[in-house]
């Protein structure tokens, strides 16, 4: 499995230590998290817009309502940037200015192109799915072809993509670390809490085993 080959636009000038450019690293960013931010522009004002996404080998799912500006703007050949970042830990330092957070996060950059073949667009509403609660598509009731036609599927090469990653503790100036103050991380991670049946439920299965053990 070859690296992806940084270019211009997605080689890390500041801090390069911390690019990586292996499949393995981008991928286990993007598959452990389930919300991205995407980046566009119409009629040259900007916009970021969080959303869901999946991916499938080297290709990554975007979807949304088909009324949807976003997916009705990138649909057009827009260029495109989506953002994925994991917060790892606030990283205290003795100065202000060496406070920092332990990160992962990948940048891809492309031009998306519209899913029209049905089989592939139920496979990605599949793959979103599952990404967001792996095993929950097999449970559900399947999208009607009014809910497919209602919905818009992109799909965006993986090709121009990089990651930038921090580890570790704080990087103090020198004097600095003889001053009486406190530094080091507090690590930060995603608690999953006990699910709340919905107030509206009929009949009352048991709590899915794939929800019991969830994590990221």
């Amino acid at each position: 499995m070859s690296d992806f080959q940084p270019t211009q636009r997605t080689q890390v000038k500041r801090l390069p230590k911390r690019g990586h450019y292996d499949r393995e690293t981008v991928y286990n960013i993007l598959d452990t998290a389930f919300v991205c931010h995407v980046g566009f522009s119409v009629d040259g004002q900007p916009y970021v817009i969080p959303t869901n996404y999946g991916r499938s080998d080297e290709t990554l799912y975007l979807h949304g309502s088909a009324a949807s500006r976003m997916l009705k703007t990138l649909s057009g050949g827009v260029p495109v940037c989506v953002t994925v970042t994991h917060v790892d830990g606030l990283v205290l330092a003795r100065s202000a200015f060496h406070h920092s957070v332990n990160y992962r996060s990948v940048v891809i950059l492309g031009t998306a192109r519209l899913v029209e073949d049905p089989a592939e667009k139920m496979e990605a509403l599949r793959i979103f799915t599952d990404h967001v609660m792996k095993g929950r598509w097999d449970d559900v009731r399947q999208p009607t072809e009014q809910e497919l036609k209602a919905t818009t599927v992109l799909a965006l090469p993986l090709e121009e993509v990089s990651a930038k990653v921090r580890t570790g503790g704080p990087i103090d100036d020198e004097p600095d670390y003889a001053l009486p103050i406190w530094a080091g991380v507090l690590p930060l991670e995603v608690a999953v809490k006990q699910p709340i049946p919905d107030a509206q439920r009929k009949n009352d299965p048991a709590i899915p085993g794939y929800l019991k053990s969830y994590s990221r």
